[in-house]
């Protein structure tokens, strides 16, 4: 039997499960985050091993969900310096790159800008040559300067000819050595949230590589020798070297890693997910068993991005949250004393008073010790936590009517058996590692998300295009070809365009290449 290992690394515990070719737990432990991440990831595979006595030649496939990429860009440390290309002028000259982006992440790219001519219009018609002789003085410029490029050209999802040329030109100028990011294979449409992403994108080349290599070495230590795959924020996997070139990617997999392992858990494909953590709670929407996408620009870091990722609502409560009494009136949070918990909380001999302490005081968790706090305080806290998740909820449903919720997380158990909003709750075993479960299980993924324009072909040809192109981003992944299947198409006529245009977005998702599992 060949097993596979979950592992997913949030900002209060680091968990992991072990699953066997049916993808059913064998075991799970939870061990608390520890500042620089990889100590806790060693630790929680160590304990995961050791707990199922399963032989390390056995483990086939490993699976790793992190946080490190996020936190790159929020502490603004472990980023490359960024050389940037826009292809766009004699338009796009209103708003340089990198405009609004905070100053100290900016300063911490320390980026070499140029602007050349080229680009195209929605329909793919040129808005001026590729100026190739600008490309090549750019790269002298950047020689030396830069770790990584990023490459960004005006409606590249339409036309990715201009940015590939100037790749290849950075390629011969620089070396093929130097990373590069292209925004058509990034970003959606609009062109500064594109470019944003892409620029992101090109800063976590080096923090991805690093994470790789030690996720590889913690294996190896164990004697693992297993297939490595990093989770998507769209609840797919990908292969080391694709989480290499787009670590961006990694970006919110934790959320879709619950999700993902919520419709394992319990079954529920189409519903609310209610993932509850040390620090806050995540509520995202399962559409067939996926987390449903934002179709909105999102911030990262404090930059205006637009590439995929999923629709998560996020509110300050969770089992570390911190609970105040100011002028008679209650406060939760925001802030948590998060993988400090069991060492600050009440319930386990701390003096921060959290929603977990709350929690124990009530009777609806078990703690080490019992809090001596006020009852009625209590319940008037527990009423305020619940309704504001119930808000949420609320907030994220798609119908009027009550819809299935399914309860996963560590902290979820704080949460009642009934919700406002909710036809059931529904609270699955081993719901504390929903998320590890969620990144063992992810199959590989491909999407494309472009506008076609209908005028010279049909519809039907422009879909088939678009799903070619999914699975091609799969397979590059590193899904077996085979086995792939459209989990979702949308498509949206954009009346405000000439040309007949619409906006196509397909996904495809299988099982990884190699993988004799039928999951």
């Amino acid at each position: 039997m060949t097993y596979r290992i979950g592992i997913d690394v949030g900002g209060t515990n680091t968990d992991a499960v072990l699953l066997d070719d049916r993808l059913r737990l064998v075991t799970k432990v939870k061990v608390p985050t520890t500042p620089d991440v990889e100590t806790g990831i060693c630790e929680a595979l160590h304990r995961v091993i050791k707990d199922s006595g399963v032989p390390p030649e056995h483990i086939g496939y490993a699976m790793l969900g992190t946080t490190h990429c996020t936190n790159a860009i929020v502490e603004r440390k472990r980023l490359n310096r960024v050389g940037i290309i826009r292809i766009g002028l004699p338009a796009t000259t209103a708003v340089p790159p990198m405009t609004a982006w905070p100053a100290d992440l900016k300063a911490e790219l320390s980026p070499t800008v140029a602007m050349v001519k080229g680009g195209v219009e929605y329909d793919g018609r040129m808005i001026a040559p590729l100026d190739e002789e600008a490309v090549r003085a750019a790269c002298q410029k950047m020689m030396e300067k830069v770790d990584a490029v990023a490459i960004t050209s005006v409606f590249s999802p339409v036309s990715r000819e201009h940015e590939e040329r100037a790749a290849a030109i950075v390629a011969e100028e620089m070396g093929a050595d130097v990373p590069v990011s292209l925004s058509h294979e990034i970003g959606s449409i609009g062109l500064l949230e594109r470019e944003n992403a892409t620029i992101v994108n090109a800063a976590l080349i080096m923090t991805a590589r690093t994470v790789a290599e030690g996720f590889r070495r913690a294996l190896e230590r164990e004697g693992i020798r297993a297939r490595l795959f990093f989770g998507q924020n769209d609840g797919t996997l990908m292969s080391v070297e694709y989480a290499q070139k787009y670590p961006i990617r990694t970006i919110a997999c934790g959320p879709t890693n619950s999700i993902r392992g919520a419709a394992h858990l319990s079954g529920c494909t189409d519903g609310v997910v209610i993932d509850v953590g040390g620090t806050t709670t995540d509520v995202g929407v399962l559409v067939r068993g996926y987390p449903r996408e934002s179709s909105v620009a999102v911030e990262i870091g404090g930059i205006r991005t637009h590439f995929r990722m999923p629709d998560l609502l996020s509110v300050g409560i969770g089992g570390g949250t911190l609970v105040r009494v100011e002028n008679g009136r209650v406060r939760l949070g925001p802030d948590s004393v998060g993988y400090r918990l069991v060492e600050k909380g009440l319930a386990f001999g701390g003096d921060a008073w959290t929603l977990t302490d709350t929690a124990v005081a009530l009777g609806v968790m078990k703690g080490e010790r019992m809090p001596l706090l006020d009852r009625d305080r209590c319940e008037q806290v527990y009423r305020l936590m619940v309704a504001e998740v119930e808000e949420a909820l609320d907030r994220m449903k798609t119908q009027a009517g009550p819809v299935p919720v399914v309860l996963v997380g560590g902290g979820s158990a704080m949460l009642p058996e009934q919700l406002a909003g909710a036809s059931e709750v529904i609270r699955p075993d081993h719901f504390e590692v929903a998320n590890a479960v969620g990144a063992g299980i992810g199959q590989i993924g491909g999407q494309v998300d472009r506008i076609y324009s209908l005028a010279d072909q049909s519809r039907d040809q422009a879909l088939a295009e678009a799903e070619e192109t999914a699975r091609a981003d799969a397979v590059q992944a590193g899904a077996d070809p085979s086995r792939l299947q459209v989990v979702e198409v949308e498509e949206i006529p954009l009346a405000y365009l000439p040309g007949n245009a619409v906006r196509i977005r397909v996904k495809v998702a299988g099982p990884f290449k190699g993988c004799a599992s039928p999951f």
